[in-house]
């Protein structure tokens, strides 16, 4: 059932994105006179790979007038994108033999360069804008809450401490640069070339020197900062072992057996080796320590309730959270280009990120979460939107370069030319899709 959902989220996501970033396309297409041939979600690959087609036998005796349509609606059945046919434009489709036809007026191929150049960003501009939509119903309506890096300590996973971390440090400084978000540290850390870090330990600070080429392994690594918090007990649970062991609100546990536990993650770790056993709690309340007996349950637990670390919670109006998702986007897309930058590097191995649909599956919740959703729709929005703007010629900005190019030279690239980059820029995304596939496919067996 969780896989279920998980791709259920996953085709729906993909399919609003496709739609949207091809719906673009045929806007701008249309607003100046271009025919569109086709607009498909998905690509219909072979003689029967059309799942539904407003051309197609079972539509067109539904809706009669739908033969008369210039453009034909559909569904392919391969779910690796969606195209917007233009007439008179080389593209995936690499229909050839339409180009070798005399031009005619209502073709891509015949209209100025910057009508050309507009319709070619047209795809990239509307995920763009959907992102900002979805960041400002964000911010209107759940706002924005984040713990803060100050103050906060960390506990590192076995890669942080293989790249110089302790448990507890605060983490001050990434060279110059001063983090608010506890959240976003470890990307923080991979993103922005970060030579040291300036933490605080045992009230002293220390500078701790960044391997470079460990990034990759920062990159493919969540969770390498987690939030390190004293266990302090909130309430005790009833049916608790320990309702009658006289635990307090407020009370910290710092020591179990002597074992000095001074965050929830050292206690959790003690306490499992200990089912069913009783322990000898060392407890700070106020001024003093005391010493408690607590019985540990079969599952490793002693029933009690923790404070939790506190959120700094930031709440807009429709007004003001038009301004926060414009800002929010801009970090999101300066953020991605960042790893795109990291990925671009091999030394830093930040390629053996690159993944599929099969990573993208791993990030939806396993249950339905509107707040969930919507950020990660907005994030691959922008995602979709930077890389189609990769100067590669089956891309967008491939398209993009060669009508520049036309609009500084006054010379306009051959058809032959063109075909050529085209057939060159898909054998480059094809290696790229299996680079991401393998990566997948080696994360599901490590």
């Amino acid at each position: 059932m969780v896989v279920l959902m998980k791709v259920l989220q996953v085709i729906l996501a993909l399919s609003i994105l496709i739609v949207i970033h091809e719906f673009g396309h045929f806007t701008f297409a249309k607003l100046f006179g271009i025919r569109v041939e086709k607009f498909f979600l998905f690509f219909d690959i072979g003689e029967n790979g059309k799942l539904l087609s407003t051309k197609g036998r079972f539509f067109t005796r539904l809706f009669p007038k739908a033969k008369d349509w210039e453009t034909e609606y559909g569904i392919g059945w391969l779910p690796l994108g969606g195209y917007c046919k233009i007439s008179g434009m080389i593209d995936e489709s690499m229909d050839t033999e339409a180009m070798k036809k005399d031009p005619q007026p209502w073709e891509f191929r015949t209209k100025p360069a910057w009508q050309r150049l507009l319709v070619m960003v047209g795809g990239v501009l509307y995920n763009f804008i959907f992102a900002i939509i979805c960041y400002i119903g964000i911010m209107a309506i759940w706002g924005s809450s984040y713990i803060r890096n100050e103050g906060s300590r960390i506990y590192p996973d076995q890669l942080g401490v293989e790249m110089g971390f302790k448990a507890g440090d605060q983490i001050l400084r990434m060279d110059d640069y001063v983090p608010e978000n506890f959240g976003m540290l470890q990307a923080d850390l991979a993103r922005r070339n970060v030579g040291k870090v300036v933490v605080l330990r045992d009230g002293d600070t220390v500078d701790v020197y960044i391997d470079h080429s460990k990034i990759g392994e920062v990159l493919n690594s969540p969770g390498m900062f987690d939030l390190a918090v004293p266990f302090v007990i909130d309430s005790v649970m009833a049916g608790s072992p320990n309702v009658d062991a006289g635990l307090l609100r407020g009370d910290r546990i710092v020591a179990l057996d002597s074992i000095q536990t001074p965050f929830i993650q050292d206690m959790k770790a003690y306490l499992a080796t200990v089912p069913g056993d009783s322990v000898q709690a060392s407890i700070l309340r106020g001024a003093d320590t005391l010493a408690v007996p607590v019985l540990v349950d079969s599952e490793g637990r002693i029933g009690v309730y923790t404070q939790v670390p506190t959120y700094t919670t930031k709440t807009y109006s429709l007004i003001e959270a038009i301004p926060a998702g414009l800002e929010l986007t801009a970090e999101t897309i300066g953020g991605y280009l960042r790893d795109l930058k990291l990925v671009a590097s091999p030394r830093t191995e930040a390629y053996k990120s690159v993944g599929s649909f099969i990573a993208i599956g791993q990030v939806f919740p396993s249950t339905w979460d509107w707040f969930r959703f919507l950020h990660i729709l907005a994030l691959l929005s922008i995602m979709l939107g930077v890389m189609n703007l990769l100067p590669i010629p089956a891309l967008d900005g491939g398209h993009i370069v060669f009508c520049l190019y036309e609009m500084l030279t006054g010379r306009k690239p051959s058809d032959k030319f063109l075909e050529v980059a085209q057939i060159i820029g898909m054998v480059l995304l094809m290696m790229l899709m299996v680079l991401a596939f393998g990566n997948d496919i080696r994360r599901l067996f490590h």
